[in-house]
């Protein structure tokens, strides 16, 4: 089989020499060849590919000239796979007659080269088939309607199985994929010329970013914004191109944008599902309540819901009765089993509140453990619960900073509670709680004695490097040069309420402000954003329970 990646491949050609041609989708967990073989700097789609085709057997793989990375890639295989099929095609970036009847002479170097390599021979009868096969297909199809589901359109670099499986799964409706895989072309047929109008009809797509016409990507959308619920843009590590493509979309598609960055590796699927679950519960109400828990009631028997926030250093838990008041809560370690930490936080808030598990009309879980907690009915990112147990506690709030285990996010919250806006900074550990307990560990100290230690710090020492590792050795360094504890500390909370500032201004420095998550205990880092954002921080009394509280509203809800 021959691999492709583009959407200018010419897949119907290959097809019309009887060879099985495909999209290259790959999975991979590393980048140990590519990174032997390839600058680090190069697109992780790229080196994904690499991975994907050295470690299979394919055929070959058909490229085109759409960037610096490809082309380095092209070189790569021809080195790496000598007995394959590697072609780079050269796809003109203008389109005019000049253009297309250079594609077309491309085209036929291509095929020339082909039968050399395979022994085949080119059918233009039965490409010509092909074409009008395709074309009547392509007249036929109509996309179904999914009126419960969000209405999505897709940009940017092509979207990994997992986040297509994640759309499919909400019920959302793909009105377009401009992506730059994307098929969806349209074929004449009946022509003198068959290959110099396939050549035509190619060039002729919804252009990529490389395209001189791709000014005719925004016109394209204009056309569903009536329809459009909402834009998801998916791009790689390292590529630019469609990196600038979001920064503009955000400032005038006129719908809600979700940037959804990868590196293309099976890992990075899970980094992006709470985003992209977040944005379909942003753009559209998900429809809760499919599950229903049958609940015997007698008399004046009050009822009670769950929720349940399975984090990455916290298993958190709040039960609330019918009228909204919080009944218990409970909050635990997440130990090397977050379905253990979960049962039991239950067992906990059960306990604490005096009933049974039998007297819960509704479990709502959230949190990254969120599909891991079997007794759950349903789950809800975290980033909506945060929003509805912020809204909760003061309905003013219309910025939350939530700084948790291993992930910072700012969200930004409409008057009603519901999120308009947000951001995540969930690639690594910087700035975070474990980010906090392993610089809390360098210097000898309780993690619960950083925050109070600070406020008497004398000398200001910045902290270069946010990364855990380098800022550990940052830290090593400064214990060398006999620097405080209490400096040191100091300016670890400084360079978090950095990177906190970064994150709210992205969503927007809105007022009133509430910080959530286990390190809004820390009245270091709590003073150092304040000082940032120049505002006052609403942190309520336990600021740990804030998303299992919003689980429970949306099961309180759904009952």
């Amino acid at each position: 089989m021959l691999g492709f990646v583009c959407k200018y491949a010419p897949v119907e050609v290959f097809e019309a020499m009887d060879t099985e041609v495909g999209r290259i989708s790959p999975s991979v967990v590393n980048f140990n060849q590519a990174d032997t073989l390839m600058h680090p700097n190069v697109c992780s789609f790229v080196k994904s590919v690499l991975e994907e085709v050295i470690g299979s057997d394919y055929e070959g793989v058909i490229l085109t000239t759409c960037c610096d990375s490809v082309r380095r890639l092209c070189d790569v295989l021809r080195d790496q796979c000598p007995n394959k099929f590697i072609y780079m095609i050269d796809v003109p970036r203008k389109v005019n007659d000049f253009s297309s009847k250079m594609f077309t002479e491309n085209l036929r170097e291509m095929i020339r080269a082909y039968e050399d390599f395979s022994g085949k021979k080119f059918d233009e009868k039965k490409f010509a088939q092909i074409l009008e096969r395709k074309a009547e297909a392509e007249k036929l199809r109509k996309a179904p309607e999914k009126e419960d589901g969000p209405r999505i359109g897709l940009v940017g670099t092509r979207c990994s199985a997992g986040v297509l499986n994640i759309l499919e799964n909400h019920h959302a409706q793909i009105l377009f994929d401009m992506t730059c895989t994307g098929l969806s072309r349209s074929f004449r047929c009946g022509q003198e010329d068959p290959l110099g109008a396939y050549a035509w009809d190619l060039l002729n797509q919804v252009p990529c970013l490389r395209m001189v016409k791709a000014s005719g990507r925004e016109k394209f959308i204009d056309g569903f914004k009536d329809r459009l619920d909402g834009l998801i843009c998916h791009t790689v590590k390292f590529c630019d191109m469609y990196a600038f493509e979001y920064s503009e979309l955000r400032a005038g598609a006129g719908v809600p944008v979700l940037q959804a960055e990868t590196d293309s590796t099976a890992q990075s699927e899970g980094q992006i599902r709470t985003r992209v679950e977040a944005f379909l519960e942003s753009v559209k109400k998900p429809e809760i309540g499919k599950k229903k828990r049958t609940v015997t009631r007698t008399g004046s028997e009050k009822m009670y819901v769950l929720g349940v926030d399975s984090g990455s250093t916290s298993t958190n838990a709040v039960i609330l009765d019918e009228n909204k008041k919080i009944v218990a809560f409970d909050v635990v370690r997440t130990g090397a089993k977050s379905g253990e930490s979960a049962d039991k936080v239950l067992q906990n808030v059960l306990d604490k509140a005096g009933i049974s598990k039998d007297q819960l009309a509704a479990i709502i879980s959230t949190g990254y453990g969120r599909v891991s907690i079997p007794y759950a009915d349903e789950n809800v990112t975290e980033i909506s619960c945060h929003g509805r147990g912020a809204h909760y506690f003061n309905p003013a709030v219309r910025t939350i900073l939530d700084i948790g285990g291993q992930d910072s996010k700012a969200i930004r919250l409409s008057e009603t509670g519901e999120v308009v806006d947000f951001v995540m900074n969930d690639k690594c550990a910087a700035g975070t709680g474990r980010f906090l307990e392993m610089m809390a560990r360098t210097l000898e100290i309780d993690i619960s004695q950083l925050g109070p230690i600070s406020a008497e710090w004398k000398e200001n020492i910045e902290i270069t490097s946010m990364c855990t590792v380098f800022a550990e050795s940052e830290v090593i360094s400064l214990i060398a040069q006999n620097k405080e504890k209490a400096d040191i500390a100091h300016g670890l909370h400084n360079a978090i309420a950095g990177k906190a500032y970064s994150l709210l201004r992205r969503v927007g420095l809105n007022e009133a402000y509430m910080m959530t998550g286990g390190v809004a205990k820390n009245p270091g880092v709590v003073k150092a954003v304040e000082e940032r954002i120049g505002s006052k921080l609403y942190i309520c009394e336990e600021p740990e329970i804030v998303g299992a509280l919003g689980a429970a509203l949306y099961a309180l809800e759904r009952v």
